[in-house]
């Protein structure tokens, strides 16, 4: 029996290069025959936001994301996994998170980023805080329905 891949979780300050983590996360691998890749970005909301200033719960937020990354490469047979989520200020239009899911097959991948994404989305301890283009500190942003409700489809 093989053993299970460990994921690779970084919670970090700086930018990543997803290209860059997707040729580590495949190199010399030949039996992966799907990656699936999402960044999500910092969106200006119509021009009205310029940042979103990302806190986490250091420790915790490592250690949650490894669980999750661990279950989602049990629960969909990935043959890889990397989660990166920023802290910080992160301007309009920057990258905030990164999730690769790599497996034999594409639905695979494709439910395994989406599982990782639906948890960091609603239950990872970050918190969001909107700095608007007039210079005004907005809310903290709360998790949307929209979002609880795609993580729970997961428990079913």
């Amino acid at each position: 029996m093989t053993a299970k891949p460990a994921p690779t979780i970084r919670v970090q300050r700086d930018d990543f290069d997803a290209a860059a983590e997707s040729r580590g996360l495949t190199a010399g691998r030949k039996d992966i025959g799907a990656i699936v890749s999402f960044v999500g970005l910092c969106r200006d909301e119509a021009g009205t936001l310029s940042a979103l200033e990302l806190e986490h719960y250091p420790g915790m937020a490592e250690a949650e994301m490894m669980r999750i990354g661990r279950l989602a490469i049990e629960r969909f047979s990935l043959l890889g996994l990397t989660a990166i989520h920023r802290f910080g200020r992160v301007e309009a239009g920057e990258q905030i998170v990164l999730v690769i899911a790599a497996a034999p097959h594409r639905q695979a991948a494709f439910d395994g980023a989406n599982f990782v994404m639906d948890f960091l989305k609603t239950s990872a301890p970050f918190w969001k805080k909107e700095h608007n283009q007039d210079g005004s500190s907005g809310d903290w942003v709360a998790a949307k329905d929209a979002d609880d409700s795609a993580w729970d489809r997961w428990s079913r």
